[in-house]
């Protein structure tokens, strides 16, 4: 009985190629590749094909991981997944671009070469629209299906030029035209895919962000940490934490301006990326370095102290306005008993009613700093175990791989 199970199991075995993660190291698309891999891998129903840059950076270098299998100087396997590298030239900000097209090649070739039936693409963010119409046909006609995660509103970040604004736009359209399913991680992206794209008549589906809501395995008084702590000029406690990219659709600014403006005593540790420019900038508008509170303390990529600094932290403050379902959102509710966010739909949406929200209105935030300085513990409590449950229902990675392969089975 187990024989003839696992045969059937083998003829029905979904082959699904995954284009757009660099590697498996830090980041959005990164850590989706690698939780959604590693809840799958002993499933007899899909294999997993990946795409990771070869060279150059954020590459992906396995010899950091445990339990890779090498298959040949380009390719080896890691939790039950082929991984397939993609050498890029250097032509800077175009390297993303032809990276997605060169893995989206290698995609046609091995579907090909491997007479591989009813094969799935999954290509994560919207950079090769211009290049999609050509391949969207070889794909069919190799009996593919392509999906499309169109993420956040690139278009709309600030750090892009007017002409790569233009270019965004356009390949976001052109990627919505030639996909077969939109799998958005936002219902507000979802309605707006399908309101913007109407004449496209988009096949749409929400599978959100996930996150893990396991404790860091730090105790309270590791040295790791508290060494941290005091180089930092950091208390238990008694500091606002905000992580995210040092760009202005984060809101950086206002959540500073607004900190100073309020009476807390409370440290606002900021870990972000560096942008010595945006910092020059914001000195000169702000004057924030005359404020003691006011302290960026460099990025952190140690997941179990950056989870252990967020569990320790009063508060966490969200600014983030552009994209979808937020990584560090996510990781904020699962970790930080009170969590003071932007209020656009994309973090009410993830948060509900687990969250307080403030808007860039003068005044807002540092109001809110201020009345949250004054809850009390049981008030806080409370607070931290209903966005905990909210992250149980909806957002635990094990509920994400399985919707994952619900969609992929269906096709």
């Amino acid at each position: 009985m187990r024989e003839k199970y696992m045969k059937k199991s083998s003829e029905q075995i979904k082959n699904c190629m995954l284009i757009g993660s660099k590697s498996l190291a830090y980041g959005g698309f990164e850590t989706f590749v690698k939780k959604l891999i590693e809840q799958h891998q002993s499933s007899p129903y899909i294999k997993y094909h990946v795409a990771c840059k070869a060279n150059g950076s954020g590459s992906m270098n396995e010899s950091l991981l445990e339990g890779v299998k090498p298959i040949n100087s380009k390719e080896f396997e890691y939790c039950n997944a082929r991984f397939f590298k993609i050498r890029v030239p250097e032509i800077g900000g175009a390297q993303a671009i032809y990276y997605d097209v060169k893995a989206l090649a290698e995609c046609c070739k091995y579907i090909r070469k491997n007479h591989i039936k009813e094969a799935i693409v999954y290509i994560m963010a919207c950079r090769i629209g211009p290049f999609m119409g050509g391949y969207f046909k070889r794909l069919h006609k190799l009996g593919a299906t392509v999906c499309v995660n169109p993420d956040g509103h690139e278009w709309m970040r600030a750090k892009w030029s007017k002409p790569v604004r233009l270019y965004w736009k356009l390949s976001e359209r052109l990627m919505v035209k030639y996909s077969d399913l939109i799998i958005c991680d936002s219902k507000n992206i979802e309605k707006y895919i399908k309101d913007s794209y109407e004449k496209y008549h988009p096949k749409t589906t929400f599978i959100a962000y996930g996150t893990d809501v396991r404790p860091s395995p730090l105790a309270d008084d590791d040295e790791r940490f508290m060494g941290w702590l005091e180089s930092r000029g950091l208390r238990k406690g008694e500091y606002y934490l905000a992580v995210g990219r040092f760009v202005p659709e984060n809101n950086y600014e206002t959540m500073i301006c607004e900190y100073m403006r309020s009476g807390s005593k409370k440290d606002f540790a900021i870990v972000t990326t560096a942008n010595k420019a945006f910092l020059d900038e914001l000195e000169r508008r702000l004057h924030f370095k005359s404020d003691s509170r006011i302290k960026f303390v460099g990025t952190l990529y140690d997941e179990a102290l950056l989870k252990k600094v967020r569990e320790n932290a009063y508060g966490y403050l969200h600014g983030h306005e552009v994209g979808g379902t937020n990584p560090s959102l996510l990781e904020a509710l699962g970790s930080t008993r009170l969590n003071l966010l932007l209020d656009v739909g994309f973090n009410r949406e993830v948060a509900e009613d687990a969250a307080l929200y403030w808007n860039k209105k003068k005044g807002s935030l540092s109001r809110l700093i201020d009345r949250a300085d004054g809850m009390k513990s049981e008030e806080l409590e409370a607070m931290g175990q209903k966005a905990r449950e909210r992250i149980l229902r909806k957002y635990t990675w094990e509920i994400i791989g399985q919707k994952y392969m619900a969609v992929f089975c269906r096709m």
